[in-house]
């Protein structure tokens, strides 16, 4: 049975329908202007609503969105009605993926959701095995730098190293790293805060 995330999301996704906007993030549409989508398999693990999956499936890409929370795919289904997503209601750490079945994996804001270090690391080992060789893997994290979690009362998020993240892509090639500062404010309850995140983009080797 899928499990609701204890970050406030599933909470704000009942509250606004529109909870992360409809733009894609920065590197999926870096990742779009630069090479584009038509016919690539792709993956979206912890979809939210689905706007980094919607902007694909927008470029021609076929899609597939893993989601735990309804309301999140609800509001995905309203936002994003004629894309084609195929939504997934499951869990990503009880989803079965299949090997060498995606061109573009994608965990935008996944990792810190969940339970343990060693949990992460099994969910992106089997996520790198679903990509095709020379397939792109699109992350952001939390890492373990500042965080204001005033918004997010009682999650406790997994704040692992930005240097973890390198380490479990070693040996890919990365196109883009970063370990930054973001200053936002969520919808639902207006309080402004601040995460330290982990981006990159990296090519399998």
């Amino acid at each position: 049975m899928p499990v609701e995330t204890n970050g406030g999301y599933d909470e704000g996704y009942r509250a606004v329908s529109s909870f992360w906007g409809t733009e894609p993030g920065s590197l999926v549409s870096d990742f779009l202007t630069n090479r584009g989508a038509s016919g690539l398999r792709v993956l979206d693990v912890g979809a939210g609503e689905g706007k980094n999956a919607a902007a694909f499936a927008r470029a021609g890409a076929d899609v597939e969105a893993v989601e735990c929370s309804l309301s999140a795919i609800r509001n995905g289904r309203r936002l994003f009605p004629d894309q084609g997503i195929r939504w997934i209601h499951l869990d990503a750490l009880e989803t079965r993926y299949t090997a060498n079945a995606y061109d573009v994996v994608i965990s935008y804001g996944l990792t810190h959701c969940l339970p343990s270090e060693s949990a992460a690391r099994r969910l992106i080992v089997d996520l790198q095995s679903a990509l095709v060789r020379g397939g792109t893997f699109i992350l952001v994290s939390f890492n373990s730098g500042s965080h204001d979690l005033t918004a997010h009362p009682g999650f406790h998020p997994l704040l692992l190293d930005h240097a973890w993240f390198l380490d479990v892509f070693d040996g890919w090639q990365l196109e883009h790293v970063s370990d930054s500062i973001l200053f936002e404010t969520h919808p639902h309850n207006n309080i402004p805060h601040h995460h330290s995140l982990t981006r990159l983009t990296a090519i399998k080797p």
